[in-house]
């Protein structure tokens, strides 16, 4: 069985605002997938950061993968409105979230499978629902670990991202990552 790794939009971005996202990709070694939201919040956030629209043609996170079914749907829609905040007139706020928990709970090809995100409240719940979760700062430990970046430039990358407006947890020493 394989196990996915399915990044969120902040994770895409942070990577993208540091021209990193082929860093990213090597992390994921194969194994990125993400769902149809997803794929359509990076294509808004290209707008800003191009090198997102890169992703699709690259294809290393495959096709999203759509949510079509209406149990799945309906599903999806309470906890986006439950437990994410989503809202009747903001249907795309909170839906990859949504969508990428709900695939990794439900669909027995992805169980077990990883999200990525740097999404505080979201990662709080995934975590409390069993699916195992990194975030931004996890994968540039694992580059690290795996060989494809130093510890000083993979620190720096993190300082880098926080620069550019970037949400991520840092370290306080790069020792620490």
């Amino acid at each position: 069985m394989t196990i996915y790794l399915f990044p969120d939009n902040t994770v895409l971005c942070n990577f993208a605002s540091v021209d990193a996202l082929p860093l990213l990709e090597k992390v994921l070694e194969g194994r990125g997938r993400w769902v149809e939201a997803i794929a359509f919040e990076a294509h808004r956030s290209a707008r800003v950061l191009p090198a997102l629209a890169r992703i699709p043609l690259e294809g290393w996170l495959g096709e999203p993968i759509e949510v079509s079914e209406p149990h799945d749907v309906e599903q999806i829609e309470r906890v986006r409105r439950a437990v994410f905040g989503g809202r009747a007139d903001e249907p795309l706020r909170h839906l990859g979230e949504a969508q990428t928990c709900h695939v990794i709970q439900r669909w027995p090809e992805f169980e077990g499978s990883l999200w990525l995100s740097d999404d505080r409240e979201a990662l709080r719940f995934a975590r409390h629902a069993g699916i195992p979760t990194r975030d931004t700062t996890d994968l540039v430990g694992e580059a690290v670990t795996g060989g494809y970046v130093q510890r000083r430039d993979g620190y720096l990358l993190l300082q880098l991202m926080r620069v550019a407006g970037r949400h991520v947890r840092l370290p306080s020493h790069q020792a620490r990552l």
